[in-house]
């Protein structure tokens, strides 16, 4: 499995890059925001596995790692894990509104670190697997239309642009349109976390789930339980 390690320490970064040797990675290490991303596009990867996971320290010399998560994902989807000092819950809730799939705080566990990194790779690779079966053709749900290969969703035929997370938010509810999904369990399968901090970002992508559809019913509040997804009228005007 190759992982791509960004963390401008020599020393930290060594000793990570020799327990993961250890346990079948191969270790590409890159000391700067933009060697990070240079070491994610398709041309500095041609005929090479592609990565499973990056590390990512948000401590870096030329960029912050906020700044490079967010343009790590708009070149792959790659999993993103955070490993970093900062340990407040609103760089965490930062950090996975990002794009982030996981956040390790620093000093760790280095067999968490390690069940972290497989388990990001086994969502990624679920993901995959699931599309490639059955997600081949655009869900159409009324007015609104989700292409979940392509991550593209329209309403009434205009495409409009979501971020990563409102994308998983409303391709979630639109697994079972009408059932109602408990926060928690919202929050579980999108952000990957249970923190009680993240309720609040999940109000805020619901919000602007509504705003950015044109459609404030859309998404129904059920009142101490969660969410869920109202199929709107082929007919009804926006």
């Amino acid at each position: 499995m190759r992982l791509l390690l960004v963390e401008d320490d020599d020393h930290v970064a060594a000793a990570l890059s020799a327990v993961l040797a250890k346990h079948g990675f191969v270790v590409v290490h890159a000391r700067s925001g933009e060697e990070a991303l240079q070491s994610l596009l398709p041309a500095a990867n041609a005929g090479k596995e592609p990565f499973a996971v990056v590390l990512l320290d948000l401590g870096l010399p030329d960029q912050d790692g906020f700044q490079v998560c967010g343009k790590i994902r708009r070149i792959t989807t790659t999993p993103v894990i955070m490993v970093t000092a900062r340990a407040d819950v609103r760089s965490r809730i930062h950090g996975l509104n990002l794009g982030a799939d996981d956040y390790v705080v620093k000093p760790y566990d280095t067999g968490e670190l390690l069940a972290r990194i497989h388990a990001v790779s086994r969502r990624k690779a679920g993901a995959e697997e699931s599309a490639a079966e059955d997600e081949t053709t655009a869900r159409r749900l009324g007015r609104l239309t989700l292409e979940l290969l392509t991550r593209r969703v329209s309403v009434d035929g205009g495409v409009v642009q979501l971020t990563r997370k409102e994308f998983d938010l409303l391709a979630l509810l639109a697994q079972r349109p009408g059932v109602v999904f408990g926060r928690e369990q919202i929050i579980s399968e999108v952000w990957r976390t249970s923190w009680e901090g993240t309720g609040r970002t999940l109000e805020v992508h619901v919000a602007s789930l509504r705003a950015k559809l044109g459609m404030p019913a859309v998404i129904e509040t059920v009142r101490g339980v969660g969410y869920r997804l109202v199929v709107p009228d082929a007919h009804e005007g926006a």
